[in-house]
């Protein structure tokens, strides 16, 4: 209906109807480069979180094997199993 009445009656509602197309089509890229942006500075803040979760793990493991390896003062390790249960570990290696 559109197309044989701009047809007949010149090209003046072609060229509103592109120039509609023309708004459109920048405002979809527009918003498809806001959207881009969004999800590589989400991306970006991942890694980031990540990197330091990753280091501040290193950093407790090498914090836990310094603790292990100093601790030599005659105290033994003993695990809970509940009621009067008790299990300990290492008072037979002694030399």
């Amino acid at each position: 209906m559109v197309r044989d009445f701009a047809r007949k009656h010149g090209s003046a509602l072609r060229s509103i109807a592109m120039l509609g197309g023309l708004l459109a089509t920048t405002a979809a890229v527009a918003i498809g480069a806001v959207l881009a942006l969004f999800a590589a500075a989400t991306v970006v803040v991942i890694a980031v979180m990540s990197s330091a979760l990753l280091g501040l793990a290193g950093l407790a493991l090498r914090a836990k094997r310094t603790v292990n390896a100093r601790r030599d003062d005659g105290v033994i390790e003993a695990r809970h199993l509940g009621g009067h249960h008790w299990v300990a570990y290492g008072w037979n290696d002694r030399s």
